[in-house]
């Protein structure tokens, strides 16, 4: 069922969760992505880069059968604008929107650069705390973990990986800005230097969530902080 629908797809993904700001379509089996680190410029670059990837795929946006979005983890801010501009862009063409965890799309991208089936994705969340994710992908292609996703203080990690064997890559922020984390975890870890999530591994993701009718109405599009919105708010007011 995968397979047929991805031959047969028009998607479009929109992700400005982090510092990186990246839009990717998914036009019948082929791919365009595009992305730039650009902190606090996502809400100046996302729609033009829309209409970049739209023009040069040669779509109209009405002609899309779903509008994926990035859910967070991840910026306050950046959530928030991403998910507002996909419900805009849902609504006005009458599209239905997939749903996409930030910590999972980081998995996704370390898989399709190195193969890699365990990830543990870390974001730094800021206040000394980061968003993390066990995710593991299993034979049908699906990836196992987002119950695992919890906002922790990177000294209490060893707490949620007593259990884990074997191998495992990173990816995120988290790793970059708290590398203590890596000398305290008793597992063997791959970096393969992937910082940022990136839409077009939305994408793949959202191919799957399709064929299993995963799908959400324009008006339940919500943010996915992981930290409680008012917690969040109060402590970015005292920076």
């Amino acid at each position: 069922m995968f397979s047929e629908v991805g031959i047969s797809m028009r998607i479009l993904a929109i992700d400005t969760t982090t510092e990186s700001c990246s839009v990717a379509i998914w036009n019948n089996g082929k791919k365009h992505a595009i992305s730039e680190v650009c902190p606090r410029e996502h809400t100046r670059l996302v729609l033009p880069m829309v209409q970049q990837v739209l023009i040069e795929s040669g779509i109209l946006l009405n002609q899309l059968n779903a509008l994926i979005f990035a859910r967070g983890p991840g910026s306050f801010t950046g959530v928030r604008i991403g998910i507002s501009i996909a419900q805009g862009l849902a609504m006005g063409a009458n599209l239905p929107m997939i749903s996409i965890s930030t910590l999972a799309t980081l998995a996704q991208g370390v898989f399709r650069l190195t193969g890699a089936t365990k990830v543990l994705s870390a974001i730094d969340a800021r206040m000394g705390e980061v968003y993390w994710g066990q995710y593991q992908r299993d034979n049908d292609g699906i990836w196992v973990g987002e119950s695992t996703e919890i906002v922790l203080n990177p000294a209490c990690i060893n707490k949620h990986i007593i259990s884990l064997r074997g191998e495992w890559a990173i990816a995120g922020t988290g790793w970059v800005n708290y590398p203590s984390m890596v000398s305290k975890i008793p597992i063997k870890l791959i970096d393969e230097k992937i910082v940022f999530p990136q839409a077009e591994d939305m994408l793949q993701l959202a191919l799957m969530d399709f064929s299993l009718g995963k799908f959400i109405a324009v008006e339940k599009a919500k943010p996915y902080y992981l930290r409680n919105e008012k917690i969040w708010q109060k402590k970015s007011s005292r920076k």
